[in-house]
């Protein structure tokens, strides 16, 4: 088969994503997991295999990566591009493209944002911690930070290497973002100034030949960092970088060829506590997967001296890719020769995965009390050494007030008279239609019905009739404002954000100020089924005026439970 170049596995567990060479152009399809976990289901034909293949890469695609909130998926190609995928309301299965056969997507997923700035292949892409940022590098010597918040603003080009960069990880708190290149050498930088931190090359002096891809992986833990592509006394490594002064005196030995990838498991494991031994606690320890141009996979914990496991001759050619699953006990492999292989493992092998809790206090004692993994609890006792994490921060906190005072006005149940709406004209307000310069008037169009909503249950939007009094029509017709039901386990808002800016990542949500600023509309409802939610509009409440809505895009994004939010051109903000 075509070569597969990446493979990544979805946050959750449902479905996994792989990009190559198509026929002509780039392939980046998204399977479904099930099959490959249960041989019934593969057997069971309505059950399907592919869920969605999109071809708009020009080239080949070298990376698939899904964010760490699985709302989007970035690829990266030879056609110089970052395309960032999201998922589309379903409207029915169509048909892939320029395929005569009965080839069907099951799901919608549409290319979102195209980020371009690099001048050659991209060869790695790799989301940061909390989806602030998405990284790209390239084989024109440069990595690129983008703003995931703000598509497609770049925050900084790292540049310092001169070869091919062809690898890229994050530390798990986003405080490193680490690179390897065909330079012979593997760049740490802080994320603080995107300045580099140190360069390491002694492991690499003797590398001759080069490989595909290098990706190298930081451990959960934050201790260890493993590049790809090492040499030791003549035999290729993967070469351990301890986080502690960046010292290299400790490497995975026994590949045959270079090795091409390297892949943490997410979980932090403890030994199995043997019935009758005593209880001390082990030391927590990492389990990592090493794969090579020698066609073998390994598998290492880094408790013991020898691999866990080696698969030799797993494919026909180099190995391309590795993920994990979300819970550690699986693997997926993806080889040049066009092929993924699916490898289980056990409890007993691995041992127990340490809690978020146990693992937040290791990264606490790794990193002192750095932001990139606390708790809502924790979050305001947290010494914050990234900028951008502080303004997250002052988001989450803002919020948290906006959140108790809404619960104490909804206890109270005060109803506040509806303020004036005259000045409105079209849901904009009569400065703003003024301040346009050339003397036009601009006037939003009216959101009719949204097909995209990103919410997959049927949603009903309809319009509110444009009147003199606006605050009339609304409280008048009820039966207009069908409240979309939302699933208990989606994620329960919408929020908007600016057309340039291309959706906000689940974590970061917009401030109060910043809501008002660009009028952000929303609508408090129980979450409850759509029958009892359109009775949400009976008792008369306090309305404020809209203001000037431009055209946006909508986005889902994690809330508090039991809070929708629902963006619509000619909506006004109802508190019950």
């Amino acid at each position: 088969g075509k070569p597969i170049f990446s493979v990544d596995i979805h946050p959750d567990g449902t479905k996994f994503a792989t990009g190559g060479q198509g026929q002509d152009s780039g392939k980046v399809v998204i399977w479904n997991m099930a099959p490959v976990l249960k041989e019934e289901d593969e057997k069971n034909e309505n059950i399907p295999k592919m869920l969605c293949q999109m071809d708009n890469h020009l080239a080949c695609v070298n990376c698939v990566r899904w964010s760490n909130n699985g709302l989007y998926l970035a690829s990266g190609g030879d056609d110089k591009l970052i395309m960032v995928w999201k998922r589309a309301a379903y409207i029915g299965p169509s048909t892939v493209f320029g395929s005569s056969s009965k080839l069907t997507n099951v799901e919608q997923w549409r290319c979102v944002s195209i980020l371009r700035s690099h001048s050659g292949d991209v060869m790695d892409v790799a989301w940061s911690p909390h989806d602030a940022w998405l990284a790209s590098c390239s084989v024109d010597n440069t990595v690129v930070i983008w703003n995931a918040v703000k598509f497609p603003e770049i925050l900084a080009t790292l540049k310092g290497h001169s070869g091919l960069v062809k690898g890229l990880t994050w530390d798990p708190v986003g405080k490193y973002i680490a690179s390897q290149a065909d330079d012979r050498s593997l760049k740490v930088w802080r994320t603080m100034d995107w300045q580099l931190e140190t360069s390491i090359t002694k492991p690499f002096d003797e590398c001759g030949g080069t490989t595909h891809v290098l990706r190298l992986s930081w451990s959960p833990d934050g201790h260890y960092l493993v590049s790809a592509h090492a040499m030791n006394n003549s035999g290729p490594t993967a070469q351990i970088i301890e986080r502690d002064g960046w010292k290299t005196n400790m490497d995975f030995v026994g590949h045959r060829k270079a090795v091409t990838v390297v892949k943490f498991n997410p979980k932090i494991f403890k030994k199995k506590q043997k019935n009758g031994s005593s209880t001390k606690s082990s030391c927590p320890y990492c389990c990592c997967a090493v794969g090579s141009k020698d066609r073998s996979l390994s598998v290492w914990l880094t408790c013991l001296k020898r691999p866990l496991v080696v698969i030799h001759e797993l494919f026909d050619k180099s190995i391309m890719d590795i993920s994990w699953t979300l819970n550690g006990l699986g693997i997926l492999v993806c080889s040049m020769d066009g092929s993924v292989a699916f490898l289980d493992f056990s409890q007993d092998e691995l041992g127990d995965p340490l809690s978020e809790e146990e693992k937040s206090n290791i990264h606490q004692s790794t990193y002192g009390k750095s932001l990139a993994i606390m708790t809502e609890a924790q979050l305001s006792t947290t010494i914050i050494e990234n900028p951008e994490m502080l303004k997250y921060q002052q988001r989450q906190q803002q919020q948290q007030v906006e959140q108790k005072n809404a619960s104490i006005r909804e206890a109270s149940g005060t109803a506040t008279a509806a303020p004036k709406v005259a000045s409105m004209v079209n849901g904009e307000s009569l400065e703003d239609i003024r301040k346009v310069a050339d003397g036009r008037r601009r006037i939003t169009p009216l959101c009719i019905a949204q097909l995209d909503t990103g919410d997959f249950s049927t949603a009903f939007f309809n319009s509110i009739p444009i009147s003199g009094s606006l605050s009339g029509s609304m409280m008048s017709s009820q039966s207009n404002q069908q409240l979309m039901s939302l699933d208990s386990n989606a994620a329960n808002s919408l929020n908007t954000s600016k057309p340039s800016v291309e959706p906000t990542t689940a974590s970061i949500k917009p401030t109060d100020d910043a809501a008002n600023k660009d009028g952000v509309n929303a609508t408090s409802a129980s979450n409850a089924p759509p029958a009892s939610s359109s009775s949400v509009l009976t008792t008369p409440s306090k309305i404020e005026p809209m203001k000037a809505f431009d055209s946006r895009f909508t986005e889902r994004s994690k809330a508090t439970s039991g809070t929708a939010v629902v963006t619509n051109t000619n909506q006004t903000v109802v508190d019950r």
